[in-house]
């Protein structure tokens, strides 16, 4: 097996962690339109107990994502394991809950191992992947998010529309139960595949680093060019950061190199959340309801929408590491915007008093436009981008940092988004309008494109190149290519004039 297909295989086994969050993501629209549902917990505060049912799954994962920074010690696989623990503990309670305290207990404990896999998943696929595919192998995340999603709103769909009107709870515990399994496939198996080379050299494993590389890159040939190259570069970033004191959260924000990563990647993570993606995810039928779609229409337009979320990230897989990521970024803000302008402006003049076949066909397919572009750029970027930017001892906390900004957005879109549908119907849309064009003029100015770049490179990217990007002209000083017998020899001189005292120099 060729080595990019074998980087592509053990990353799509370790994105079945994203399609457990994107399972999740699709199911909980159906699961608090249900009768059942509906008549055991939401009797009572409907708009802020089906806002608190979403919020407290988020809040789990941003308090997932924070201790993920912890877990280091554990390494990516023993990470993911304990990650998939605490998901089938909290999915079990869900399934099995008859009072309100219990969900709201299991959507909180399955959401703390979500903010683990979550966090954890993009830095491992980044981590074994060639610099010229990392980023459709990152990209990954988000097509099993996306995956999931289509198995949760088709299953749900199935579910609503068999018991609906029965009172059974069947309609919501089986689409809850189903979530279950891939979480025990992934704990039970991610042994099974190589731990990551980078975190092995960072915690003293330097040897089975070699063969961890070898094995990715060079059919387990450790005096290949490319895997020596590659290893010396890693063994002389981190022989550079073990030299420092060890890293903590501070360290995002104590130099500009590393709060303008920081920024950049809260920004990216926050921008995400406010496309108003998640609004539409977790409460599609009360915002199809504003222009008179029913409830059952609703979940099968949401199935339909969960297949185009899929088909947009494979065309982002396609082309991430040919277009690169500050194009996708920009434009797709762009496009996003006009969707919610136009929606604004139908669900304005065509309210849900108004029947309107056409307004309800042009809200359909403008969410649908939003739907397949927000996951062509926004959704897979907002996980690959922030994989790449830090260095082996920044990596685990910075991208902790960007998962918590993710998950804490996505909570408040959870808590206030019924709320605000009740009380000011279109104009939120206004939020959303304005926040994906601003988002497409920050992108814009600061964010620099990481297309074809080393892991190694980054911090070389963030101390030499401007802060402002239209314009610049910064390369990197090297590159490491399968192709250049001679690279490994070139690679070493060019190390020992950026790092004087490593072995090599």
């Amino acid at each position: 097996m060729k080595p990019g297909v074998y980087q592509f295989l053990v990353g799509c086994f370790a994105a079945l962690g994203s399609f457990l969050f994107g399972y999740d993501l699709g199911v909980i629209a159906e699961v608090v339109a249900s009768d059942s549902f509906k008549t055991l917990f939401l009797q009572q505060n409907v708009d802020s107990r089906s806002g608190t049912v979403v919020a407290l799954f988020t809040g789990g994962c941003f308090t997932g994502a924070l201790g993920a920074g912890f877990s280091d010690i554990l390494g990516r696989r023993g990470t993911i394991l304990m990650a998939c623990c605490i998901f089938v503990v909290g999915g079990t309670i869900q399934t099995a809950g008859v009072t309100i305290g219990m969900l709201y207990a299991g959507r909180f404990i399955a959401g703390i191992g979500v903010g683990f896999l979550t966090m954890i998943i993009p830095i491992y696929q980044s981590e074994i992947s060639h610099r010229r595919i990392r980023g459709r192998i990152t990209s990954l995340q988000q097509l099993f998010n996306a995956l999931g999603q289509i198995f949760a709103t088709w299953a749900g769909y199935g579910c609503f529309v068999t018991w609906d009107g029965t009172g059974n709870s069947r309609s919501w515990r089986i689409p809850l139960a189903i979530q279950i399994i891939p979480a025990l496939f992934l704990g039970g198996l991610v042994y099974l595949f190589p731990e990551s080379p980078r975190w092995l050299c960072d915690h003293d494993q330097p040897e089975q680093g070699l063969k961890n590389l070898a094995h990715l890159h060079a059919y387990d040939d450790v005096k290949d060019s490319y895997v020596i190259a590659e290893f010396n570069l890693i063994q002389a970033q981190i022989a550079e950061e073990h030299s420092q004191k060890s890293k903590t959260y501070l360290d995002l924000f104590r130099d500009w190199p590393n709060l303008r990563r920081t920024i950049l990647m809260m920004m990216i993570q926050a921008s995400c959340q406010m496309t108003g993606v998640s609004a539409i995810q977790y409460f599609s039928p009360q915002i199809f309801a504003q222009i008179g779609i029913p409830t059952d229409t609703t979940l099968l337009l949401q199935a339909v929408n969960a297949i185009i979320a899929f088909l947009g990230t494979a065309v982002c897989i396609a082309v991430i590491d040919n277009v690169g990521r500050r194009p996708l970024e920009i434009y797709g803000a762009i496009i996003m915007s006009g969707t919610f302008i136009v929606n604004a402006i139908l669900i304005a003049v065509f309210p849900a008093t108004v029947s309107n076949t056409g307004a309800h066909w042009g809200f359909i397919v403008m969410t649908w436009v939003f739907n397949f572009v927000f996951f062509v750029t926004s959704g897979p970027l907002s996980w690959a981008i922030p994989a790449e930017l830090f260095g082996t001892a920044m990596r685990t906390k910075g991208v902790s940092w960007g998962a918590m900004t993710s998950f804490a957005f996505n909570t408040m879109i959870g808590q206030i988004t019924p709320i605000a549908i009740s009380s000011i119907g279109w104009k939120f849309y206004i939020i959303f309008i304005v926040c994906n064009l601003t988002s497409a003029l920050f992108f814009w100015a600061f964010l620099p494109e990481t297309k074809g770049l080393n892991l190694e490179d980054m911090d070389e990217l963030f101390y030499n190149s401007p802060t402002f990007v239209p314009g610049s002209h910064w390369k990197p000083s090297s590159h490491v290519d399968s192709d250049a017998a001679e690279e490994d020899i070139h690679l070493k001189r060019l190390l020992a004039d950026r790092h004087p005292d490593h072995p090599n120099g």
